[in-house]
């Protein structure tokens, strides 16, 4: 007990660290890094002195010497009184008998209203780019500071750890740290006493773990990530905030063993806001409110699951914000065992149904628990330096024979900041720890053409773990170049107990290479590397854990374009934990598991580019058991132009239980310039993964993007629904029309019920003739066609992506030729007696701005900023030659060269133009709230009378003559006008556009990815 005592205390049934016990405790050498002492820089660390000016001048040298980097803090209490600003790739860590204190005093100016920053994780230094206009900050910088721009989802490596906060009286603005940052980033180690603060954390990023929050208005208050992935919260306690543990909305929000002790509630969700939100093995205490306040209930993107977690006086476990609805205690001690809200699937093929399952029992005392999720390293007394057994470090001198024969002799190696150059196979002692503490500037490089990685032949491997082995390697960078066909960056076949975390597998995009400078990842098409020699998909995958390998994955991130797969786990029963891992960027599979059970996967993130990963999949799981993938995010980016099937393959596989999926396939933009100020611009690309999951063995799908709960038993269909009415014609049925296109949408029907439509990657525009069932090319002039309508005299209207924006031009479809017509934009007005035509998809959110009132401490939600969107006049209207209908718009946005295509404007990103006529309810999507809505189109375009249809968005949609709604959403979705579902038309592929036409209008077309089908209607 003495023991537990000195190095921890049990809470609850929880191992949790000794209040403020440094993690390092002796100072850490590294000729590369920055220390914060007082003969180098202003600052006293007594807690009395001002030291704000000594701490910044310490980040800047760590950002004017190497860029990114290490700034060390010995034990002190360092009073801050003013913002301080981390650039991006700094690591601050503390170390020392105690942990260094940050200290925010009594009522310090500018720390009571709004928000108050005190370590502000920036995105760019303004040095570093004098002439690029950055986008405003969010409200907290402390004085104002308008120059210094927030992290964004290029802040790579940021960090902190084994450092402390503690906010003095009457400071109820004060906010610990702003960390809004993207991969590799982490807070770790850390206590924050925030007395009278607002909260420890303000909009987070990536992970955060051995974390403990002591007090304040919230422990942490954030909102979405900045690169719209997950967040993690791993082996943390919340102890005595004010209103809640966690205030968040749209974090993807993962717990794994953390604690809620005394609080009004754990976990609020902001109102009118949705959340993935997964707890496992956590514990709740004394919580007086609902331990979760769940807001948007009837949302799709509200996903709900909690497992395996166990509350002592917890009246009320969860309740639901707009309905009251609660989930009750099942005794003074009980245990959740299964707590999954949001819309479920019975098994593959099925309609996603919305449910709310709650399985709780009660307990007779808190159960003991095991040890923490992640494992700690040794003492720093323990490590030895490499540089103190002679290495350098240089990027130039091959230190394979030293570097082995340091491993050999001893257990616990430490590796400054350095590039070890490695022409052969470093193999760890069962035992083996390797430790760094920066995995950009500390690299095991193998450069291109090593001859003992020249294949082909077998996998050759730059680390390997041997079997069996407890084995911890953190910090550290590994780099097998892009000519080495036989290399892995690391063979993994330690056992349950070894562990790798802050793991970078360099390679691809953000690579600081052997040369230590960045390296370009393309040529300039972006269809492979700038140097011929280095073959994208060219090496084995960058981690593979194989031989019964197992353990615990924790903060990676392998986006090597070069790797034939970022994460690939095969041939293991041996239990295995994946943390937050990011994988990206390659070109047939960013994570492939195979003859694999018992591991667990929580919030895997994947992305999809646009030149090297047209081709990917995001998941691929086979002959395999007993996994669970909870909080997965599967994305492409929106500049794709080439669509894919799926997003997951599973075939052979049973036991697989699907938690919180998010597979998407959009992007945000805030562009400022010097004349037009700034503008934020969302879109949705055209190519996300056709499916979310595809068993090719029973070919069976999972079309719903966005789903709470699936459990996957061999791929057996769920049996189909009956519903109370159809929409179908005697005799009717799906029918495919023709077929071949690269990407079909940008459909309209003329007069006489002819559909026309767009492959604009072909720049042609197509017409079917339904009564000769006849398909024509009527344009393949390359001037870039999306979107189609018609006006009354017949001229075919087309929006165009051409030129240095955008265009709309008409012709007539039967006229020659070489007869164009550009329509200018004009400016907005009311037109009477003309129609509207508006797109019938948008993607709304509000990244990249400000959505928080500071004042009142509330969020602009999803739903105001699309009623904001469709109700406030454009600038711009395009106005056809008849004068009979306009389409409104704004200025295009165009991100980098014209010709990529980065062109941001809804009337191209839209699927489909439809026409507003004003003798009916309009109807309109917005997709990135899976949300229809009904209005009343204006005059000048605008809607009004904007109301709530149903809690399903969709690619398109559109109306029959009886008022049906249809709605393309994987499958085809009619409801009645009151929004009562009626009917599922199920169709092989996944529709995108649809429009009525034909003789009598009766005809429903149907444009998939590659396809034109058609049914007749009632």
């Amino acid at each position: 007990m003495a023991r537990l005592i000195l190095f921890g205390m049990i809470l609850g049934g929880f191992l949790l660290p000794c209040d403020g016990a440094s993690y390092y405790k002796t100072r850490i050498d590294d000729a590369q890094a920055v220390y914060l002492t007082q003969d180098r820089f202003a600052v006293r660390g007594d807690g009395l002195t001002d030291d704000s000016a000594g701490i910044q001048a310490a980040i800047d040298k760590v950002q004017e010497t190497t860029g990114e980097g290490i700034l060390f803090v010995p034990e002190g209490r360092y009073r801050v009184t003013r913002t301080i600003y981390v650039w991006p790739g700094i690591r601050i860590i503390g170390y020392g008998e105690q942990r260094p204190v940050f200290v925010l005093g009594d009522h310090t100016a500018g720390f009571q209203q709004g928000i108050g920053t005190m370590f502000f994780f920036a995105g760019m230094r303004p040095v570093q780019n004098p002439v690029f206009r950055l986008p405003p900050p969010p409200p907290g910088t402390v004085p104002a500071n308008d120059k210094i721009a927030d992290a964004n989802p290029g802040t790579f490596y940021s960090a902190m750890s084994n450092v402390d906060f503690e906010i003095g009286n009457d400071n109820a603005a004060a906010v610990a740290v702003r960390f809004h940052v993207a991969q590799h980033g982490y807070l770790a180690h850390m206590d924050f006493r925030l007395g009278s603060g607002l909260a420890g954390i303000h909009d987070a990023g990536n992970i955060a773990y051995d974390v403990h929050f002591h007090g304040g208005r919230y422990g942490i208050f954030t909102k979405k990530p900045s690169p719209a992935w997950q967040f993690s919260v791993i082996d943390a306690t919340f102890e005595g905030q004010r209103e809640a543990a966690i205030r968040e909305n749209e974090a993807q929000l993962t717990l794994v063993r953390c604690q809620f002790r005394n609080v009004p509630a754990a976990v609020a969700i902001d109102a009118g806001y949705s959340d993935q939100l997964w707890i496992k093995d956590s514990q709740f205490v004394n919580i007086s409110g609902p331990a979760l306040l769940i807001s948007n209930e009837k949302s799709r993107l509200t996903q709900i699951n909690v497992e395996s977690s166990v509350c002592q006086a917890v009246p009320v476990f969860a309740q639901f914000r707009e309905s009251g609805r609660q989930l009750t205690a099942k005794g003074p001690i009980y245990q959740v065992k299964s707590l999954s809200h949001g819309y479920a699937l019975a098994g593959p093929a099925a309609v996603a149904e919305r449910k709310t399952g709650f399985l709780a029992e009660p307990l007779n005392a808190l159960p003991a628990t095991g040890p923490s999720a992640l494992r700690d390293p040794p003492a720093t007394d323990k490590w030895v330096n490499l540089k103190s057994l002679g290495l350098k470090g240089d990027g130039v001198t091959d230190e394979t024979a030293a570097l082995q024969k340091a491993i050999n002799e001893n257990p616990v190696l430490y590796l400054p900041m350095g590039r070890y150059v490695v022409s052969d196979t470093l193999t760890l002692r069962p035992d083996s720890i390797l430790i760094g503490l920066h995995p950009d500037l500390t690299q095991l490089d193998v450069l291109d053409g090593t001859a003992a990685f020249q294949g082909p032949g077998s996998p050759k491997a730059l680390l390997l773990a041997p079997r069996g082995g407890t084995n911890l390697v953190t910090g550290i960078g590994l780099y097998t170049g892009g000519a080495n066909s036989r290399a892995v960056g690391a063979l993994w076949m330690a056992g349950k107990d070894s562990q790798m975390d802050d793991v970078r597998f360099l390679g691809g995009h953000g690579t600081r290479g052997p040369s230590g400078k960045r390296e370009q990842p393309y040529n300039s098409n972006l269809s492979a590397d700038p140097d011929p020699r280095r073959r994208w998909d060219s090496q084995y995958p960058s981690l593979w854990v194989t031989h019964g390998g197992g353990g615990t994955f924790s903060n990676l991130w392998t986006p090597s374009t070069f790797a034939q797969t970022g994460l690939y786990i095969s041939d293991t029963t041996t239990p295995g934990k994946v943390y937050q891992v990011s994988s990206e960027h390659h070109v047939r599979t960013e994570v492939k598991v195979d003859h694999v059970q018992n591991w667990d996967f929580y919030a895997l993130q994947t992305e999809g580019e646009r030149g090297e990963s047209e081709s990917a999949s995001a998941l691929e799981v086979s002959n395999s058991s007993n996994l669970t993938f909870a909080n997965f995010h599967g994305y492409r980016v929106v500049r794709s132009y080439h669509p894919f099937p799926y997003a997951i393959m599973v075939t052979n596989s049973t036991g697989i239980r699907f938690r919180n999926i998010h597979v998407d396939n959009n992007s945000s933009l805030m562009q400022c310039t010097e004349k037009g100020g700034c503008r934020q611009y969302v879109r949705s690309g055209k190519v996300s993964y056709g499916t979310a999951i595809w068993d090719p063995g029973s070919n069976v799908e999972v079309r719903d993007r966005e789903f709470a709960n699936l459990d996957w038993n061999g791929g057996r269909p769920a049996p189909a629904m009956s519903y109370p009415a159809t929409v179908i014609a005697p005799g009717s049925k799906v029918e495919k029309l023709t077929g071949g296109f690269y990407n079909s949408a940008g459909g309209a029907v003329d007069a006489a019920g002819r559909l026309y439509f767009v492959d604009a990657h072909w720049h042609r525009i197509y017409r079917w003739s339904p009564e000769s069932r006849r398909l024509d090319v009527v344009r393949d002039s390359p001037l870039d066609p999306v979107n189609l309508i018609f006006d009354k005299a017949g001229n075919l209207i087309v929006v165009s992506s051409g030129g240095s924006g955008m265009a709309v031009y008409s012709l007539k479809p039967d006229g020659p030729e070489d007869e164009v017509t550009v329509l200018a934009p004009q400016p907005a007005a009311d037109r009477p007696g003309a129609t509207a035509v508006l797109p019938v998809n948008f993607w709304v959110n509000g990244d990249f701005t400000n959505t928080l009132d500071t004042a009142k401490l509330e969020y602009v939600t999803l739903d105001q900023m699309f009623r904001k969107l469709v109700t406030t006049r454009t600038k711009n209207q395009y106005v056809s030659p008849d004068g009979s209908l306009f389409i409104p718009s704004d200025d295009v946005i165009v991100q980098g060269p014209a010709y990529l295509g980065y062109k941001w404007a809804y009337i191209l990103q839209t699927y489909g133009l439809v026409k507003a006529d004003t003798r009916r309810p309009f109807y309109v999507t917005n997709e990135s709230d899976q949300r229809t809505y009904r209005g009343q189109v204006k005059p000048d375009g605008t809607l009004g009378q904007l109301e709530t249809f149903v809690e399903q968005g969709g690619e398109s949609l559109a109306q029959d003559k009886a008022g049906n709604v249809y709605v393309a959403a994987g499958q085809i979705y009619v409801y009645t006008p009151a929004g009562q579902l009626i009917d599922v038309i199920r169709m092989p592929e996944r529709p995108l556009q649809l429009v009525f036409g034909g003789p009598g209008g009766d005809t429903l077309f149907i444009l998939t990815q590659s396809s034109l089908y058609s049914i007749r209607t009632k």
